[in-house]
């Protein structure tokens, strides 16, 4: 992720959230998200084992008073 691209969707997702922040914010949320880019890569190249895949979306079970 380039500098520009973590910018560009720090500004974004900012804008998308309503949530407001300055030049100076924005560059050091995009600089911290291109830190954890980087950091997750390695880690990311590693092959999982079926079983240590992600779980399907998690629905829990109704409420008992629910249940039959």
């Amino acid at each position: 992720m380039s500098e520009s691209e973590a910018l560009s969707y720090v500004i974004a997702s900012a804008a998308a959230l309503n949530l407001p922040l300055d030049e100076a914010q924005a560059l050091r949320v995009a600089a911290n998200l291109q830190r954890t880019a980087a950091m997750a890569a390695p880690l990311m190249k590693l092959p999982l084992a079926p079983e240590a895949e992600l779980a399907e979306i998690y629905c829990p079970a109704p409420p008992r008073n629910s249940r039959p």
